[in-house]
């Protein structure tokens, strides 16, 4: 699907993801400061011992070795004998010498604590969009408790043969232990005028139908699509609880960005996309083939509010109606059109897991162990391109959704791109359109179906930050 990226199909603003192809690499505009490149990222090889004594020692053991092997084997059983020896004696001096397994690259002789979550296959990254955004909630700590200990499930369903049921259960039970015994903290932090709607959540997050006691029923018979979509069920509640506890921005933005647009919140945009060639959609299931194709977007304003909402604001002035689309590498971004409507430049804004508030002009150093709240690595993902003038501020107009690919991705499947673009919302609705978009298409219309309440113009700030 990946085109060749040129000026004339993009415009100057700047976007890149690694691994393109050879033909594809001149074209390619700016190069981003990327935490990885293929050259030191690619090539696992490993510098074992950094002193000579140490090379010394292990010649020696070595020779040892070799000199043991009966002469009257063979020279292929030999050879054979002998790497296995090298090879046990390289793991001994490992395990003596390196205080993480090595994989780090030629420079180094080990991995750093901070970067061994590039090297994991366990890293808890959210690889779909609704996952992402519900850890992106700022709520109430017992909540955030619960949320955690059902998320964790979803990682367990993913072992293999014999899952552990009996570790779920008592995910939900320490899940549901604090829901009870922190009722009052829960429901105290929801606004007066969304009290009632909140104990209505909060009673089915208990008891009702898809609530933490029905999802201990579900793991108990062990029927691991049931608790599947138990755990969905109660994720849900819990998000929609969550949500009424998050009424606004939960932190100050800096002086200097007060005038910027801003979304105290979440909102959803709904696209409409037409094929630009005649050609259908596929069709959905029982359905037709189709000209035309809805997606939609959450954009998060409670982790990147300038993003959201100056793409809010260019969304209600109708700034993406009938755009054209490009496919490119990974990813399919809109043409440039930033003189059609009043547009400003974002600074590039991330907001790093575990803070409470964005960073901004500073991109994120995976190697360091720094990962965003709203990950690129999500198929899906939404961001802004850069700037043409600086990668330190995001394109006032062009956005991309991110065609994430584990195969092109790195260790621990995290993009090489990741932390180093203005990531902001997620498609959540017509993902499976995302690949049928060509290069051509158009974006017929968008519109902000969800959040107007909560997108606030340079002219209703009056110097507030919520």
């Amino acid at each position: 699907m990946a085109s060749s990226l040129s000026s004339s199909t993009i415009g100057s603003h700047r976007i890149l993801f690694l691994h393109p192809s050879p033909l594809n690499r001149r074209s390619l505009l700016v190069k981003p400061k990327l935490p990885f490149n293929r050259t030191n990222s690619g090539d696992f090889r490993m510098r074992l011992l950094s002193t000579s004594s140490k090379i010394g020692n292990t010649k020696e053991i070595i020779h040892s070795y070799e000199s043991s092997i009966d002469s009257k084997v063979n020279l292929f059983e030999a050879g054979t004998k002998k790497l296995e020896k090298l090879v046990a004696t390289i793991l001994i001096f490992v395990q003596v010498w390196s205080p993480m397994p090595l994989l780090g690259g030629l420079d180094s002789a080990y991995i750093s604590p901070a970067e061994a979550v590039l090297y994991s296959p366990d890293t808890k990254v959210p690889r779909t969009g609704e996952l992402a955004l519900r850890k992106a909630i700022p709520a109430n700590p017992s909540m955030k408790t619960i949320q955690a200990s059902l998320e964790d499930i979803s990682y367990l369903l993913r072992i293999p043969q014999r899952k552990p049921y009996g570790t779920m259960e008592s995910n939900v039970k320490k899940a549901l232990k604090v829901a009870i015994d922190d009722k009052d903290k829960i429901l105290a932090s929801i606004p007066a005028d969304l009290k009632d709607k909140g104990s209505e959540l909060y009673a089915t997050m208990i008891d009702g139908k898809g609530g933490l006691q029905s999802l201990i029923t579900s793991i108990k018979k062990q029927d691991p699509d049931k608790v599947s979509l138990g755990l969905a069920a109660s994720l849900d509640t819990v998000a929609e609880l969550e949500l009424l506890q998050a009424s606004g921005l939960s932190f100050l933005l800096p002086q200097q960005y007060l005038n910027y647009p801003k979304l105290a919140g979440r909102g959803t945009v709904e696209m409409t996309i037409e094929k630009g060639d005649g050609s259908t959609f596929s069709a959905e299931a029982g359905g037709d083939q189709r000209k035309s194709a809805t997606i939609q977007i959450v954009i998060d304003g409670y982790s990147a509010p300038l993003t959201a909402g100056n793409f809010a604001k260019l969304v209600t002035s109708g700034a993406y109606d009938g755009v054209k689309l490009n496919t490119v590498n990974q990813a399919v971004i809109t043409e440039d059109g930033s003189g059609k409507v009043e547009s400003v430049s974002v600074p590039l804004e991330v907001m790093p897991s575990g803070q409470f508030e964005p960073l901004y002009r500073t991109p994120l150093s995976v190697q360091d162990g720094e990962l965003p709240v709203l990950p690129l690595s999500v198929y899906g993902a939404v961001a802004m391109a850069h700037s043409e003038n600086s990668e330190d501020y995001s394109s006032p107009y062009q956005f991309f959704f991110y065609l994430y690919d584990k195969r092109n991705s790195g260790l621990g499947g995290l993009s090489f791109d990741e932390g180093q673009f203005s990531v902001f919302g997620y498609t959540t609705a017509g993902r499976d359109i995302l690949g049928q978009i060509k290069t051509g298409d158009v974006i017929k219309s968008a519109k902000l179906i969800e959040g107007q309440d909560r997108l606030i113009l340079p002219a209703q700030n009056n110097n507030s930050s919520t």
